[in-house]
């Protein structure tokens, strides 16, 4: 006799909460584990056929005409003479109306199983294999061949057809969850060949670094079909730009330059596309956002039938406000959680007490096996610098990039770190948006992050294309106005998180966007204490002070005092003594 079956003849007759007690529900067979329904779920998620539907549904209609037959005879009952009495038949609905519905049913089950949630009218039916864009899109093999992903994920599967129908977007995914691809396959496709006279599709990201990266992932798709990319380089104002490209990809400072020289450099009136990565970024306001360059870009895109798309990690109200009242029968795509970190990732938290307490906790780290590559965040380029002072003689291939190293150095660091010539990169958030360096094993988020948004994209380095990885986050007395924020996020993904943070006050939104713009003061990373470094000040103001003394002629004489009965004769006649000698 089985467990199970014991079990059930021993609680016969007894109700058992299996919500309450779902774990020993799930050893004892009463109800389904999570993973098994995740399974199931993935094995009832096929892409539907239409026609396998529209099979279906003829054999349910002549099954259910026959029963209605038999029904009929049975229900007829003659009351007098010739007269029955018939129950009322329900109105059918028609065929086509079956199909559709039971079709459209089962696409939702198939973005339910994928997590993939859509909202707007007559949404594109999503793919499941890269051949289908063959078959239902008559993409060309020579694009299709390029493709390197065994297949589509999640955000592909829906956006690609949605771009290739020609709808606007807007479109939020996890990070590492592959955007990139979704944004460039359609835009390859609907561009077809090279053509010279002006660039015909607009990428547009906040970092150098991103646009390098999306720049060199589109040359390769395009490798067979002669479609070429292009970035910006450095122009003469004096001299017009002509263009022998397709593809524009471009952070917004040096496109808005070039648009807004008198006369334009640059034109834009023959582009078809414009896409956004990173929109929420690119969104803020103020010196740190670009919503004015964004502004600049989009007005002077005046080509005919102009599309929009945008994309990111995490979309705020703004953003989705906008697109809603500008875009033109818009399609929002959205995979997982809004807002969320992929499940790939293992989080945790490490307490510090104080900024003091960081160094001693990263070296804890090493101690234990820092398995490279891994990436640091710290708040500021000031602070970066410091930890990089700190870590370069720990016998640890570290090095450090922020927006204060020229071009050069930030392009050899990062071709260092890809390289695996630097085991340990100090960065600030310029590396936290969109960059992605494979195989990156470990995030360590030395400052406490300042937003959710900014924790969501940090770690996202990390655990993608769904490999595993793992995020650790230092904090401190002073980030307790965050954390809960932090630890809601961690939770969301499936990571475990003690109680009492979830139970800590909330944080107002004008809190939060204080932090968001300005992150806290923090104590300088150095293994010398603070003891001994007021010590150290104070002895260097002391030899400040006795320098300028010598410089201005007011040392002191550091004979003995004379003797009380000495007068002031002597003094001067000692004065004039030396002022002969002089």
């Amino acid at each position: 006799m089985t467990s199970n079956l014991f079990f059930r003849r021993l609680t016969s007759g007894i109700t058992f909460d299996t919500k309450k007690f779902s774990k020993e529900a799930s050893k004892f067979g009463l109800a389904k584990s999570d993973t098994d329904v995740k399974v199931d779920e993935k094995e009832r998620a096929v892409l539907p056929s239409l026609e396998e539907v529209k099979r279906e549904i003829k054999e349910k209609l002549q099954n259910d005409k026959l029963k209605d037959v038999s029904d009929d005879d049975e229900s007829d009952i003659t009351v007098l003479g010739n007269i029955k009495n018939t129950n009322k038949k329900k109105k059918k609905k028609k065929t086509k109306t079956k199909v559709k519905e039971a079709y459209e049913e089962k696409l939702n089950q198939f973005r339910n199983a994928n997590n993939i949630h859509v909202s707007g009218t007559d949404v594109p039916e999503p793919i499941s294999e890269w051949s289908m864009l063959t078959e239902k899109w008559s993409m060309t093999e020579q694009v299709v061949s390029c493709i390197t992903y065994p297949r589509p994920s999640p955000i592909q599967m829906q956006t690609i057809p949605v771009m290739m129908a020609g709808r606007e977007l807007l479109a939020c995914a996890p990070t590492g969850s592959g955007k990139t691809a979704a944004f460039l396959l359609p835009l390859i496709h609907q561009l077809k060949e090279p053509r010279n006279g002006g660039y015909r599709a607009v990428v547009v990201v906040p970092t150098k670094e991103l646009a390098v990266q999306i720049c060199n992932e589109c040359s390769a798709l395009c490798a067979k079909n002669g479609l070429r990319a292009n970035m910006l380089s450095k122009v003469k104002a004096d001299k017009k730009v002509t263009v022998k490209h397709d593809i524009l990809v471009s952070p917004p400072n040096r496109l808005v330059y070039m648009l807004q020289h008198d006369p334009p450099l640059l034109t834009l009136d023959k582009v078809e596309w414009l896409v956004v990565d990173e929109a929420d970024k690119l969104f803020e306001a103020g010196e740190t956002g670009f919503r004015d360059q964004l502004a600049a870009i989009h007005r002077a895109c005046t080509g005919p039938g102009l599309r929009r798309a945008m994309l990111s990690a995490t979309l705020g109200p703004e953003v989705e406000a906008w697109c809603k009242l500008n875009f033109d029968n818009m399609v929002r795509v959205r995979v997982g959680a809004a807002n969320s970190a992929t499940e790939t990732i293992d989080q945790r938290l490490v307490y510090c007490g104080t900024e003091a307490g960081k160094l001693p906790a990263f070296r804890n780290l090493v101690k234990a096996g820092l398995q490279p590559p891994v990436l640091v965040f710290v708040q500021t380029k000031e602070r970066a610098g410091e930890l990089f002072k700190e870590l370069l003689y720990d016998g640890i291939n570290v090095d450090v990039i922020h927006s204060e190293r020229s071009e050069q150095q930030r392009e050899n660091t990062v071709r260092a770190f890809r390289s695996g010539g630097i085991w340990v990169l100090i960065c600030t958030e310029l590396m936290g948006r969109g960059i992605d360096f494979k195989g990156v094993n470990l995030v360590i988020n030395y400052d406490f992050p300042p937003s959710a948004v900014s924790y969501i994209h940090r770690i996202g380095r990390t655990g993608r294309a769904g490999r595993q990885g793992q995020a650790v986050t230092f904090f401190t007395e002073q980030d307790r106005t965050i954390l809960r924020t932090i630890a809601q996020v961690m939770r969301n993904s499936g990571c475990e998180v003690p109680d009492y943070m979830l139970s800590l006050k909330k944080v107002n939104r004008d809190e939060r966007k204080k932090l968001a713009q300005k992150a806290p003061k923090r104590d300088a990373i150095s293994r010398v204490s603070k003891y001994e470094k007021e010590q150290t000040k104070k002895k260097g103001e002391i030899i400040a002070a006795s320098k300028k003394r010598k410089s201005e002629g007011k040392v002191r004489n550091p004979k003995k005092k004379k003797k009380a009965g000495i007068s002031e004769e002597n003094d001067d006649m000692d004065e004039e003594i030396e002022s002969d000698f002089e």
